[in-house]
């Protein structure tokens, strides 16, 4: 499967690719196993545990938990996605089929999407909570919520499945090294021949759409949030409000921050090392996925209540177990 002068050919095509992340790493690549191997391990117990406790405890099943539930769902689906076969890349040469590469651009791209689709919610239930609290339920309530999320599902599945089918209109003829570990548009992009210029500016204009479009909204809700807070006459509830928005609101930049990190990379005209670029994207895959079930873990008082009071019953009833057996 490796490149040849047949990569010059317009009429060639590859059909499949081989992932080499990190190519600087040749001596002691299959190391790199152990860190992302435990990152996909801390991601699935922390995402797992905050589920099964929102999902336990009925006083957590309010609109705000739920959206919390589903954010971490597709922390599982990005990661699931992702780090598998890049750990599979570290340990052997790992080829994939154009198919399956698309196919896990589809859903990688889908669940970043959906995530940004739950940040908006998260953002309009904290605006409606703090500013309209007496219309609350009228206005938020499960079929609401499924109405906005059925909107913004269409609306990531109809961009990105455009996305893929550009991508799988396109002829690989420069080499079919991916130096990454993930089928990202461009990467891909880059190793095609023959004017891309099109599906590079349609790429372009759906990542600006969505990141401007989500964080506008996202922004006009907490400045009203932020206004109403202020004129709260109640310091602990203010303080209360401040601290539940200003930490949705640092766990949503911090993921847009790091999508614009990535792309910034992939667009600069100056050579940039593939290892650094690889980095970028784990930054962008990895750093939110990781910092979302450590923030709602322990930044949302009712989720650390409920988490430290099921683990003092777990600890008791294993004391209890263990001095019956003995």
């Amino acid at each position: 499967m490796e490149s040849s002068g047949l990569g010059q050919n317009a009429s060639f095509s590859y059909t499949e690719f081989i992932f080499l992340p990190f190519p600087g790493v040749t001596v002691y690549r299959q190391i790199l196993i152990v860190p992302f191997f435990m990152i996909y391990v801390l991601i699935m117990v922390f995402c797992i545990l905050i589920q099964y406790t929102i999902w336990k405890n009925r006083s957590l099943h309010a609109p705000m938990y739920i959206l919390i539930s589903l954010l971490l769902t597709m922390n599982i689906i990005s990661t699931t996605t992702v780090i598998p076969d890049m750990l599979l890349s570290f340990f052997r040469q790992n080829v994939i089929p154009l198919s399956r590469c698309l196919t896990q651009m589809f859903f990688s791209y889908s669940s970043v999407m959906f995530k940004s689709v739950l940040f908006v919610l998260m953002a309009f239930d904290r605006f409606v909570a703090i500013c309209h609290p007496l219309r609350y339920y009228n206005i938020i309530n499960r079929k609401s919520l499924l109405q906005l999320w059925t909107v913004g599902l269409a609306r990531n599945c109809i961009l990105v499945s455009v996305v893929v089918f550009l991508a799988s209109r396109v002829q690989f003829c420069k080499s079919n090294h991916i130096l990454n570990f993930v089928c990202e548009y461009v990467v891909l992009l880059n190793l095609a021949c023959g004017d891309v210029s099109k599906a590079h500016l349609f790429g372009l204009m759906v990542r600006t759409g969505v990141t401007v479009s989500d964080v506008s909204i996202i922004l006009v809700c907490y400045l009203r949030v932020l206004h109403t807070a202020l004129k709260i006459a109640g310091g602990s509830n203010r303080r209360k409000a401040l601290h539940t928005c200003g930490m949705h609101l640092l766990v949503a930049l911090t993921v847009y921050f790091c999508g614009l990190l990535s792309s910034m990379l992939y667009k600069l005209e100056v050579s940039i090392s593939p290892d650094f670029q690889n980095l970028s994207s784990c930054i962008y895959f990895f750093l939110p996925a990781v910092l979302n079930p450590i923030m709602y873990g322990l930044g949302v008082n009712e989720i650390k209540d409920c988490v430290v009071k099921s683990w003092k019953t777990f600890r008791r009833q294993t004391m209890w177990v263990s001095r019956v057996v003995k």
